[in-house]
């Protein structure tokens, strides 16, 4: 059959027309009213004295005597043309002319000039009165454009190109989400059962882990219409606006039923009500919401998957029963489904033989699986520019270090002072770290600056941690110090660059105390929560009396202080080593782990 061009919406077609009317109208009013601006312009006039014009004419040297108003035009019988003004009040006849000797065309221009001013005045309320007529015309035969479903998306049977296969490393949210996929193919085998239909589905958890991915994943496997929409979709200056565009939403996927109804940034609408940040619409979009998922029956074959990285601030009317039935939490990603994200991403790339997935897993513990495809992205494009045949271990461990420190190498013309004082620095956290049981092994000590950094010491966990003890909050304390500690005990003074540790000590100090109960003096109460809070208590006030604050900054500084204590033994005792380490990092400004433990034994 032969293709057929899609048609243009009328609407589009009328918009179109209106707006070129309005630019055609308004081209129009200015070149009339500016008519003898732009002829002269065009073809300059002489202007010569009433006296003159006057004896010319009576000389028989004018073919034509025009009179527009006080303006008097003289076309020559040679060709030439002249201009001339009269008084307002004066005739024809007062001007002394022999009428006999040429044609006279006398022009009265006065009511047209009422007219153009006129009309020039209306023209702004004209253009938008004209404009407004033609939008709402052509709205009746397609959607409000102030209400209508934004960003809506259906991907029907073979043209959704997502499937399972295509998201890795959320294997146990797969499993649930099978039964979903089961459920919008297969309605039947569990309606004969007894069984309701789930209504909606809640996936939660840190950014980037995929759950925009899986809900897509679910429409392509059950080849169900996806009917896309973010929560900061439906928020417009206009109050309505959002409960409007929520209803057209659920009507269409009613009418495309079995569909799937994808809700992103659920936060964006669906925050506790009452709160003094929610405002009035978006109670009225949460509330429209809510009456649309009960209004489904059980024959009523659609599933809304809704996406939040903020659980805890939602409305609980949105977690009963009835509503969002399954909560799924999408969690970061453990070593093993790190590799098979890598995999998944490294498709259509071309990796060097020697890169191993597994090892560069292990470097990445807490990446998301958003980061990881940045790696191999990055990755890419360092081999690119590079212009390596392959993509090698080193763009990888390159583009791993930039997605991390979030910068390139920097240039920088650092004196060797600088330098001597950034590796003393670096190579105090790095022994310090070293000789602390509860510290993870130390990857690679550079001097070289990245961002704001003047230099790092990277650490890398040899498996991944979901709990964390007193003992090891203390060693990283004390290894965070090890380089503020060493320019003091080097140089007798310290430099700007330990700010950043200090300031990393005391947070990890204060959620010891404050958080985890890990104070033997103010015992097993948690005073502050880092979580967000539903009720949107301000920040500055605390749920503890002034008393209270000064126990928990006492214990802070009681934590630092011994761990300063600590890194000075620990310093003291291995300077040998530091000055090697330090003499070894100004010849090579970076070591690897190999380098730095041979230079420790």
């Amino acid at each position: 059959m032969p293709k057929t061009k899609p048609k243009k919406p009328v609407g589009s077609s009328v918009r179109s027309f209106a707006v070129l009317f309005i630019i055609v109208l308004i081209l129009s009013v200015f070149y009339l009213a500016n008519y003898d601006k732009i002829q002269n312009q065009v073809k300059p006039i002489v202007t010569i004295p009433l006296s003159q014009a006057i004896e010319d004419f009576n000389q028989d040297k004018v073919q034509k005597l025009e009179i527009r108003d006080q303006k008097l035009t003289l076309i020559y019988k040679d060709g030439g043309k002249a201009e001339s003004r009269k008084e307002a009040s004066a005739n024809i006849k007062d001007l002394g002319l022999d009428l006999t000797k040429a044609e006279v065309e006398v022009i009265n221009t006065e009511g047209s000039k009422f007219w153009w001013g006129l009309l020039s005045s209306l023209l702004p309320f004209l253009i938008i009165i004209i404009f407004f007529v033609l939008i709402f015309r052509s709205m009746r035969g397609s959607a409000n454009p102030f209400t209508a479903v934004q960003g809506q998306k259906e991907n029907k049977g073979s043209t959704s190109t997502v499937k399972f296969t295509d998201v890795a490393g959320v294997d146990e949210a797969k499993e649930d989400l099978v039964e979903i996929v089961d459920f919008l193919k297969q309605p039947k085998k569990y309606t004969s059962m007894g069984a309701r239909i789930p209504r909606g589905v809640l996936l939660f958890g840190p950014p980037g882990t995929g759950k925009t991915l899986l809900a897509k994943a679910i429409a392509g496997e059950a080849h169900v219409p996806f009917f896309n929409m973010s929560g900061s979709e439906f928020e417009e200056m206009f109050v309505g606006v959002g409960a409007s565009r929520a209803r057209g939403l659920f009507e269409k996927a009613k009418k495309a039923a079995p569909a799937i109804i994808f809700i992103d940034e659920l936060d964006a609408i669906g925050r506790n009500r009452g709160a003094k940040n929610v405002m009035n619409h978006n109670e009225q979009t949460l509330n429209q919401i809510l009456v649309e998922m009960d209004g489904f029956d059980t024959k009523t074959n659609v599933i809304v998957i809704a996406a939040t990285n903020r659980p805890d601030v939602l409305d609980p009317a949105l977690l009963r029963p009835g509503r969002f039935d399954r909560r799924i939490l999408i969690s970061l990603p453990n070593i093993s489904e790190r590799e098979a994200i890598l995999k998944v991403h490294a498709r259509g790339k071309d990796f060097d033989k020697n890169v191993d997935f597994f090892t560069i897993a292990k470097q990445t513990p807490g990446f998301s699986g958003a980061d990881l495809a940045n790696i191999l992205n990055e990755s890419a494009i360092f081999a690119a520019k590079r212009q390596h045949g392959q993509i090698p271990n080193q763009d990888i461990e390159d583009a791993i270090e930039k997605v991390m420190m979030g910068a390139t190498k920097k240039s920088r013309m650092l004196s060797e002072k600088e330098k001597e004082i950034t590796a003393y620095h670096e190579a105090g956290h790095a022994i310090t770290a070293y000789m602390l049981p509860n510290c993870d092994p130390v990857h690679k000590v550079s001097i070289i600056s990245r961002g704001m950094a003047l230099g790092v010491t990277w650490f890398l966990p040899e498996r991944d941690e979901y709990l964390r003890s007193y003992s090891k909050f203390i060693d990283e304390i004390i290894s965070l110090l090890g380089g503020f500690i060493a320019e003091k005990i080097v140089y007798g003074e310290v430099t700007t660059g330990a700010s950043n540790d200090l300031q990393r000590a005391t947070e990890i100090a204060r959620r010891m105390v404050a958080e985890y109960g890990m104070s033997e003096k103010l015992g097993p109460v948690i005073y502050e929560d880092d979580r967000p809070n539903p009720f949107f208590v301000p920040m500055n006030d605390k749920n503890y009396s002034e008393e209270t604050a000064k126990k928990i900054d006492h214990e802070i500084k009681s934590i630092i202080d011994a761990a300063a204590k600590k890194a000075e033994q620990l310093i003291k005792k291995n300077k040998v080593k530091l000055n090697k380490v330090v003499k070894k990092l100004m010849e090579k400004e970076m070591l690897d782990r190999d380098e730095f433990e041979r230079l420790m034994k």
